[in-house]
């Protein structure tokens, strides 16, 4: 068998740093990937909420003549889309609440500064899909890090998976089942099927659509059962 020489050596721990630096590129461009595919969508996101809200009631009654249904019909579709919206944003808030209560009270009882404040960053945080609710994990554990030292920081961030992992899915089908109207396991299901099929889009739009879809057929077959009566 042939002893291995320095020639061999080294370009072993070449390939080696060669295969690592390609790992590494291609995990940060695939970070850089889903961090540009997110800014792109929350962007898309704010200037739909900045038209809707400036224009609001004409852009609904656009929708309404375009629908292609009687105009009470059309004007019955989208209240229970803007009402399944409205209640998704509720079950949002509960579930930004309970995040906030976890972390802010893990935090006082650890003795972390500024307990209020990782609380109410925790709570806005929550707004914001994925990337909202872990910046403000972030922000926690830093405040920890500087406040409190690499112990206490490492506990809060242990509250911080749990308070936005294992028990805010726990409380999330629950709370948007009770503001949309739906068992807490068709929350669930429709929020796992979207996210499968349309990514970020879908896990945010999948349970209030399904809502008003649910709501809409319940109108449609109420309208249907009138008109056949009469």
């Amino acid at each position: 068998m042939k002893a291995p020489t320095a020639a061999d050596a080294n370009s072993e721990a070449s390939s080696s740093i060669s295969a690592a630096f390609q790992a590494l590129t291609q995990g940060l461009l695939g970070s850089i990937d889903r961090l540009a595919s997110l800014a792109v969508f929350l962007s898309f996101t704010a200037l739909s909420l900045f038209f809707l809200l400036k224009d609001g009631p004409t852009i609904g009654r656009f929708v309404e003549r375009h629908l292609g249904v009687p105009p009470p019909v059309a004007h019955s579709m989208l209240g229970r889309l803007a009402g399944s919206m409205r209640g998704y944003f509720l079950g949002v808030t509960i579930v930004a609440a309970w995040s906030a209560l976890i972390v802010g009270v893990g935090a006082l009882l650890l003795g972390v500064p500024l307990a209020g404040t990782i609380a109410v960053v925790t709570f806005l945080g929550g707004y914001v899909p994925y990337i909202g609710a872990w910046t403000a994990g972030i922000f926690a554990v830093l405040i920890a890090l500087g406040g409190s030292g690499t112990e206490t920081a490492a506990a809060l961030a242990v509250i911080v998976l749990l308070a936005n992992g294992v028990l805010q899915q726990l409380v999330q089908p629950i709370a948007y089942g009770a503001a949309l109207r739906l068992h807490p396991l068709a929350v669930l299901i429709a929020t796992i099927a979207g996210g499968c099929l349309f990514g970020t889009v879908g896990l945010v739009l999948a349970a209030p659509l399904l809502s008003a879809a649910v709501r809409i057929s319940a109108d449609l077959a109420a309208a249907a059962e009138s008109d056949g009566q009469a």
